[in-house]
């Protein structure tokens, strides 16, 4: 039997230094499910493990891309499930950690099967999206299916503001003449593993105090230099990133700099509280606060392995 370790949260919670502690333990590696630090040019920004982490413990996913590249949700699906079947010949037991609730739904529970849509609706998409800009593509959606339009609104308010997936949603529903939603829940994927769900959380106060050490620490590390370097690709969608997007509009002038700065920790204390609405709908994790003595989350796992 394999077993899946995964660590869930919201951001700055202490999830990578959980993570490193069960990893050494079992003696296995770690999966990072971190949509953002899959890009190598994106270190400081998505708070990448240091140097010294990432040697204490094997990682996988932590900057093998570039901001360049295409990569979506489904091709990290089938590239960690192939990783894991590696891994699982050498140890039973594996650690999977991330902030990304898609990505990490990707890989316990797979994706739902939609038909082949004609590229001839996708071009027309990208046409319109292209003249009229993301209020095209929200219109669009509320309209073919508002259902799924009003539960992004409410649980995931990010998404109506990515192309990519927005284009996706749209074309689908006009492929199809069906609601997207009517596609989701249908298909059952299969994993070699079971899981083994572990969620971090603390007091709204505790979080959003550590999360706005973290920017402050980020500051110090060289985000400033970092996102200099990145602005003349501001564009790109992987960039379209808190701790990014804010420090573009102060190059552009738009603001000061110490309102981009109290902009993305209010940005990112949003995104927490995202991430927590997010990760409580998951099935079977057990929730810990992120100071309790780590024993107890070990024993917990250890019984978990001996069911």
């Amino acid at each position: 039997m394999n077993y899946l370790i995964t660590i869930i949260g919201p951001t700055a919670i202490g999830k990578t230094s959980l993570s490193i502690a069960l990893a050494q333990h079992f003696g296995c590696a770690i999966l990072s499910c971190d949509s953002r630090q899959f890009f190598k040019e994106m270190k400081i920004g998505t708070a990448v493990p240091s140097e010294e982490e990432l040697v204490a413990a094997p990682h996988h996913f932590i900057q093998n891309k570039s901001i360049f590249e295409s990569y979506s949700v489904g091709d990290f699906e089938q590239e960690a499930l192939t990783k894991l079947d590696e891994l699982f010949q050498k140890n039973n037991v594996q650690v999977m950690v991330g902030g990304s609730g898609l990505y990490v739904d990707a890989v316990l529970k797979g994706f739902d099967e939609f038909p082949e849509i004609d590229p001839s609706v996708r071009a027309e998409i990208n046409s319109k999206y292209d003249a009229l800009g993301i209020n095209y593509l929200q219109e669009q959606l509320n309209t073919l299916d508002s259902d799924y339009f009003q539960k992004l609104q409410t649980e995931n308010p990010q998404t109506l503001q990515n192309p990519q997936r927005m284009k996706r949603f749209v074309e689908v529903c006009m492929g199809t003449r069906k609601p997207y939603s009517s596609f989701i829940g249908k298909r059952k994927n299969t994993r070699n593993f079971t899981s083994i769900i572990i969620g971090l959380e603390a007091d709204r106060e505790i979080m959003y105090d550590r999360i706005n050490q973290r920017v402050e620490i980020m500051l110090n590390e060289g985000l400033l230099t970092e996102a200099n370097a990145l602005y003349p690709n501001k564009e790109l969608n992987a960039l379209q990133t808190v701790g990014y997007r804010e420090l573009f509009d102060y190059f552009d002038g738009k603001t000061t700099f110490e309102f981009a700065i109290e902009q993305i920790k209010m940005n990112t204390r949003r995104f927490a509280k995202r991430q927590m609405t997010w990760f409580k709908r998951t099935e079977n994790a057990t929730w810990f606060d992120y100071a309790i003595d780590r024993t107890e989350i070990f024993k917990h796992i250890e019984k978990q392995l001996k069911k």
